[in-house]
């Protein structure tokens, strides 16, 4: 008798992994005939239905619609290949820059810049190169945002030094744009390299300390370690007490030597504090907790007895 209701038990399993099963190749099938949808969209719709089903296959986030969006990126209109370039960066990191770096050659520095940042959100090192040869002969300065945002967002040291470059020309209006992406690409990739969590703000809050979750950096000083950091808090702690500069790089300036936690930094930061600008003073307050954090850890956590004084 349980024999019986075993093998009954069994069966029914059986019938339902089958069951399963197949409505998993369904599934699979269902999703192939998707994007052979979008693929014949883009190849024959107009400019605005290819445009929409690039956003549709961006929105899969997989590297087969990836791959369907390809084409695009040789499409006559601009709108369409600037838009295809971020949705091809699902695709395999080496044949994603294999894929975008022709575009950073277009005429377009629509197309150029749409591509700078599609780079930074593929992430991967191997495009670092090619974003800091567009950062030193562009011509357009949006492209060289977009390549310094990009570098930022990859995070990999090999960029620090383009970046510390930005800051070899005097602040002007004109520059400003430029000045605060590079200060706060600075100030990701040392983040990057600490292994803190990304920063999407800046300020991060405005919520009480007891809040704000410091962690342990992975280098107790930076500077060392990557000694092209140290001309970058030189640099930055300049930009940040300077009055000429725009106040949105005097913050990502704060940001950034927080992120390279060097001692040096520790009494303009407290400078900060008194800042009549709110958002200056946070960003200071934060940097100063994560500069106490790297010089004296007082706990399995590495935050710093020092850190609770911020005011």
């Amino acid at each position: 008798m349980m024999s019986e209701i075993w093998l009954k038990s069994v069966g029914s399993v059986t019938k339902f992994s089958i069951l399963l099963l197949v409505f998993f190749i369904q599934g699979l099938s269902q999703t192939a005939e998707e994007l052979k949808y979008y693929a014949e969209r883009i190849e024959f719709g107009e400019i605005d239905v290819r445009r929409s089903a690039l956003f549709d296959l961006r929105n899969f986030e997989s590297e087969s619609a990836s791959r369907v969006a390809i084409p695009a990126l040789r499409d006559i209109s601009e709108i369409v290949r600037a838009t295809a370039t971020h949705t091809v960066v699902f695709l395999p990191e080496e044949e994603a820059i294999r894929v975008l770096t022709p575009l950073l050659n277009e005429r377009s520095a629509f197309i150029r810049r749409e591509t700078a940042y599609a780079l930074g959100e593929v992430g991967s090192a191997a495009a670092v190169k090619h974003l800091t040869n567009l950062m030193q002969k562009d011509t357009d300065r949006e492209v060289r945002v977009a390549g310094a945002v990009a570098l930022g967002r990859i995070g990999n040291v090999s960029a620090v030094q383009i970046l510390n470059e930005v800051f070899k020309k005097k602040p002007k209006s004109k520059r400003s744009f430029l000045r605060r992406a590079a200060a706060r690409s600075i100030g990701q990739i040392a983040q990057r390299l600490q292994n803190q969590s990304k920063t999407r703000t800046t300020p991060e809050s405005f919520l009480p300390e007891k809040h704000k979750k410091i962690v342990r950096p992975r280098f107790r000083r930076l500077v060392e370690q990557f000694p092209v950091f140290r001309r970058s808090n030189e640099i930055m702690l300049k930009v940040m007490q300077s009055p000429k500069e725009a106040p949105d790089t005097r913050r990502e300036a704060s940001f950034a030597v927080g992120e390279i936690g060097d001692a040096s930094s520790i009494e303009p930061l407290k400078r900060n504090l008194r800042s009549g600008d709110y958002y200056l003073a946070e960003i200071s307050a934060e940097a100063l907790r994560k500069v106490y954090a790297s010089v004296n850890f007082a706990n399995s956590d590495g935050v710093s007895e020092s850190a609770s004084s911020v005011k």
